[in-house]
């Protein structure tokens, strides 16, 4: 089942995309979405980020290709920073590219979507609490990361959190295949089975730290072949199971 948010007349809907409608939802994320009789053409709305999470909580190096590229050993705990919910974009908004920036990266990220309130969840209950999955794009100042592992800046800018098309919540997250297509070129290619934590584990890891709400993203880190993009450049995150989140630079 895939989840839409998207936007129609002026008005925010949750829907259930089948084929080229969708079927009009109501309630949310955290009270749970019913079907209605109402459906919309997929070709006559636009599509919104699936979710708005309270937090974007990231994982970073988390793939060993990844890892390996840098040079750097395999984190022995998962290494976390948050992208604050202003940074959020759906597909086909504009990234924009800060003034204090002068390397803009893209970096293609499978994304769990939490569906239940979690604290304390044990590993092997954890994904009984995320709803689905979506495709992310944690747009990075590359320039502005420091070495010292503080990336907030780096990380936080507005539309800096690219999420959708929508939530695809009948998925094994196990070995999916992602990619990052930049002006149709491939630029990154992996599968999650490169994962070195999990998306059980690191609901349950996080969960013990911090509650994680309905609407919430766990972006789950990034393959090998991170890169530059440029002003007027469209970048394409392409998953397995999911489809393709795509957004231009300006």
């Amino acid at each position: 089942m895939k989840i839409v948010r998207y936007e129609k007349n002026g008005r925010e809907f949750y829907g259930f995309l089948e084929g080229p409608s969708i079927v009009r939802a109501e309630g949310d994320l955290a009270q749970g979405l019913a079907r209605t009789a109402h459906k919309d053409a997929l070709a006559e709305v636009r599509l919104l980020a699936p979710c708005v999470p309270t937090k974007g909580v990231c994982i970073g190096l988390n793939y060993r290709d990844h890892a390996m590229e840098l040079g750097l050993a395999l984190p022995t705990a998962p290494v976390v920073f948050l992208k604050p919910s202003t940074s959020l974009i759906g597909p086909g908004d504009w990234i924009d590219y800060p003034e204090l920036s002068h390397r803009v990266d893209y970096e293609a990220e499978l994304v769990a979507v939490i569906g239940r309130k979690a604290k304390n969840v044990p590993t092997e209950q954890a994904l009984e609490y995320v709803l689905g999955y979506t495709c992310g794009n944690d747009v990075t100042a590359r320039d502005l990361q420091p070495k010292d592992g503080q990336w907030t800046v780096a990380k936080s800018f507005d539309t800096f959190m690219a999420l959708g098309p929508w939530i695809e919540t009948e998925l094994d997250p196990s070995d999916l295949k992602i990619r990052a297509i930049l002006n149709g070129t491939q630029k990154q290619s992996s599968t999650t089975a490169n994962l070195i934590f999990d998306v059980p584990h690191l609901v349950s890891w996080l969960s013990r730290i911090m509650t994680l709400l309905p609407g919430d993203v766990i972006m789950t880190g990034t393959p090998s072949g991170i890169g530059p993009m440029q002003k007027g450049d469209e970048i394409a995150i392409e998953i397995e199971g999911i489809g393709t989140l795509s957004n231009k630079v300006r």
